[in-house]
């Protein structure tokens, strides 16, 4: 096989995670299961939320690429599994390290375009209940936050 096929899968699969995390953030966390995130955006005490019970969620369809990719003959999902294995690494190293800063591992940045996603993330987070709600996404940053200052 291609070495090139496997690299496009898996960043053909990272690249489309982010509007599957989009979806998912718009028309299910602030949906039908928003009593799962609504802790994310009105802490309650404690270290976890009831809120990382979607990295769970998003780890089945990994998990079951690997194991379907590993055992039948539809190897090709296994890329898939690693693309979806690798949006769920940045998206924890994005959204709870940097931004949340659940783990004290990256404080401040000059870069640009880390301070336009937590400028977005802060926009999202402004709002506490489900409805009105903006930014969904967490590696496409409107322009707007890319501002100077």
């Amino acid at each position: 096989m291609n070495i090139l096929i496997p690299i496009f899968i898996v960043l053909g699969t990272y690249a489309f995670m982010e509007f599957v995390a989009w979806f998912a953030h718009k028309y299910v966390m602030h949906g039908i299961l928003w009593n799962w995130h609504q802790d994310h955006h009105v802490p309650e005490p404690g270290f976890f939320e009831k809120n990382d019970r979607f990295f769970l969620i998003f780890a089945v369809p990994s998990a079951t690429c690997f194991i379907l990719g590993s055992t039948t003959a539809y190897t090709l999902l296994i890329w898939v599994g690693l693309g979806i294995l690798l949006y769920g690494v940045t998206y924890f190293l994005v959204h709870d390290v940097f931004i949340h800063q659940r783990f004290k591992w990256f404080r401040n940045t000059d870069n640009m375009y880390f301070r336009a996603i937590r400028r977005a993330h802060k926009m999202h987070h402004k709002h506490l209940t489900k409805e009105d709600g903006e930014c969904f996404g967490m590696l496409i940053v409107p322009w707007k936050y890319f501002n100077k200052s």
